[in-house]
């Protein structure tokens, strides 16, 4: 059965064990469950152009947008994992043979700039958390995709840079915005001006990831993380997320103003109520995103 994006990007849903996936050339999806919960409500996304160790083409933002689309969809998705198929590389960052095609042609990239923009900033506003699980290389654009998660781990042989201007170029994709809000104006300077990479240990000491794993650990850790949000209450997961954005992108008063908008349409929700008698009751909450 084929489907056709919001994207445009075209897909195909296949039945495997645990129910219909829908396939990509570029990306794997599944829905997993984890040690704390064996119901399969996460979403895991892996990139999946190993032989050209994910780098980032035209098809990879249609590929990546739609899966992202398909768990938004999903109402048994309470979260979503991005990770990578490819043994020792997250992600590298912009394909070079297709930015190498727009050389001199700066109507052309304007638009390839906004598309790279506007994949990356889905994962952003996604409504449910997304958890960046990064092993190896996560380079350019691959970090850019990584700050855009809410949470981001990653394992011991992890190094993640931003090398753009050593090409010539800037982390356009949003890095330049999300990297200085996550590790500081100073620290961000540095990396972006110098094109440089951060081991894992490095990056957990300057707050870019919030846990450093064996590799072999890598992708349960993001499956803890993914059940732990996902046994939260939906609608107040969706409003957290929301209002802790809204911290860099509007004022103090308007954020006043929808944290109170927001607490006020977690008190019209069957969850809360369920959350509060959890406590009395001492036993872990039931919600519904109702």
């Amino acid at each position: 059965m084929e489907f056709i994006s919001e994207t445009g990007s075209h897909f195909c849903y296949r039945l495997r064990k645990g129910g219909i996936m829908p396939e990509f050339e570029t990306m794997l999806y599944s829905k997993e469950g984890s040690f704390l919960s064996p119901a399969k409500n996460v979403a895991v996304i892996k990139m999946n152009r190993v032989d050209a160790l994910n780098s980032i083409n035209d098809q990879f933002l249609k590929d990546l947008v739609a899966a992202l689309e398909a768990a938004e969809k999903d109402p048994e998705v309470r979260s979503v994992v991005i990770a990578s198929a490819h043994d020792k590389v997250y992600c590298t960052g912009a394909d070079l043979k297709m930015a190498q095609g727009y050389l001199g042609k700066p109507d052309q990239v304007k638009p390839l700039l906004e598309e790279g923009q506007q994949a990356i900033d889905v994962i952003a506003k996604l409504s449910k958390p997304v958890i960046a699980a990064i092993n190896g290389l996560c380079l350019g654009g691959g970090a850019e995709i990584a700050l855009a998660c809410d949470i981001r781990i990653c394992d011991t042989e992890a190094k993640i840079g931003t090398p753009e201007v050593s090409l010539g170029l800037i982390p356009a994709w949003g890095g330049c915005m999300r990297l200085p809000r996550i590790v500081g104006l100073g620290k961000a300077m540095e990396l972006i001006l110098t094109g440089g990479q951060v081991t894992g240990p490095e990056a957990l000491e300057i707050g870019l990831v919030s846990k450093v794993v064996p590799k072999e650990e890598l992708l349960s850790q993001a499956m803890w993380y993914g059940a732990k949000l996902g046994g939260n209450a939906p609608i107040a997961v969706k409003l957290a997320k929301q209002a802790t954005h809204m911290a860099f992108e509007e004022n103090y008063q308007n954020n006043l103003v929808f944290q109170t908008k927001a607490g006020v349409e977690c008190f019209e929700t069957k969850d809360l109520g369920e959350g509060i008698s959890s406590v009395f009751e001492k036993r872990r909450g039931k919600f519904t995103g109702e």
